[in-house]
């Protein structure tokens, strides 16, 4: 696997919010995390850096997990683990009263990967054949399409499209969606915040990842026109490929 991980404060925000990297356990094995904080003054990105912290340390000092079924319980518990932090730091601490986070991780294997989430933050499969969204985005919108209210093209510009139901540490439990997939060699997956997916439409986002570009390249193009097309939100991507040469700038295992 190689992964890159992009992040960009956008062209109005006065600092970013979103947090996230690639990290490993004691094996090897990879995982990528990426969070969207929101609430209080600068206490999005309090919130969103203890749930990336939070994952990091759990999965640096875990050792081999093989099966779907033992990763699956593995993230299912440290966000429920990051919730508790998160909403106890702010029950504690006045200037963080209401803060939360988005979270989505996935940690690869050659076979599968596993994605959990909660929250609008984004997964998504890229191959020869599809572009899939992997996630359910956690939001009103989301809720008004499936229900008919509106169309995905309302959706797209819908005045309370950056409204989230769910997220990390608002609330004292919080359930994530958690799902195993089966992947191959050259598939590629992109995380990403919603400062990217509310410019850029998925035609748009298949289109850049199928570039011959590097993962930095790619990434970096999406993050200049998500900025060219206004930038009012933090932008941040991680990309993932299965199998390929290492690339210079790149954290591969």
């Amino acid at each position: 696997m190689q992964g890159q991980f992009l992040t960009d404060r956008g062209r109005v925000r006065d600092h970013n919010e979103d947090s996230g990297g690639i990290y490993y356990n004691r094996n090897g094995q990879f995982l990528a995390a990426l969070a969207d904080g929101m609430g209080g003054h600068r206490a999005g990105d309090v919130a969103s850096q203890m749930a990336v912290a939070h994952i990091q340390e759990k999965w640096e000092e875990s050792n081999q997990l093989s099966s779907p079924d033992e990763i699956e319980s593995f993230l299912s518990e440290a966000i429920e683990e990051m919730n508790k932090a998160i909403y106890d730091h702010a029950v504690k601490n006045e200037a963080c009263q209401g803060m939360g986070t988005t979270i989505v991780i996935t940690i690869c294997t050659q076979d599968f990967f596993t994605v959990a989430h909660v929250g609008d933050s984004r997964c998504y499969l890229v191959n020869d054949n599809e572009f899939k969204q992997i996630t359910e985005d956690h939001s009103l919108v989301n809720v008004l399409v499936k229900s008919g209210q509106i169309s995905h093209e309302e959706a797209q510009n819908h005045p309370r499209k950056n409204v989230v139901l769910k997220a990390v540490g608002t609330e004292e439990h919080v359930e994530s969606d958690v799902r195993s997939l089966g992947w191959d060699k050259h598939d590629q997956l992109l995380l990403c915040s919603d400062g990217l997916t509310d410019k850029l439409p998925d035609d748009k986002l298949s289109e850049l990842m199928r570039l011959e570009n590097s993962l930095k390249e790619k990434g970096q193009k999406m993050i200049d026109l998500a900025n060219e097309l206004g930038g009012e939100d933090n932008i941040s991507v991680i990309l993932i490929q299965h199998d390929r040469s290492r690339e210079e700038g790149e954290t591969a295992c």
